[in-house]
């Protein structure tokens, strides 16, 4: 029997024009629409982090910055939110991608 090691890398494409989503996708990549209270690409990065993925691949293009920006620090909103008290918020935002998980994008 051959032993098959668990795969630990993904590649997510996220380089479409999502024209099947107009006129919502003109200016918000599909990636980032809602489903209930959070984009699809964080869904679907969770449910490969939930599968023991550490190391997700995002293929994108020009235009879906926002979709890389999404998952980076945003420190003056970090900021603001402790000045606040709103640390429900905070922690939502600080624990998108767990500390031994990289997430890296090319086009």
């Amino acid at each position: 029997m051959r032993y098959v090691k668990p795969a630990r890398k993904a590649v997510i494409p996220v380089a479409g024009l999502g024209t099947r989503m107009l006129p919502a996708t003109k200016a918000i990549p599909k990636e980032l629409l809602p489903i209930y209270d959070r984009p699809l690409i964080e869904h679907v990065v969770k449910e490969a982090i939930d599968g023991g993925i550490r190391e997700i691949i995002l293929i994108t293009r020009s235009g879906k910055e926002a979709i890389e920006n999404h998952f980076d620090a945003h420190y003056e909103l970090e900021h603001r939110l402790v000045k606040k008290g709103k640390d429900k918020i905070l922690e939502d935002i600080v624990k998108i991608i767990p500390d031994e998980v990289k997430i890296s994008s090319i086009r």
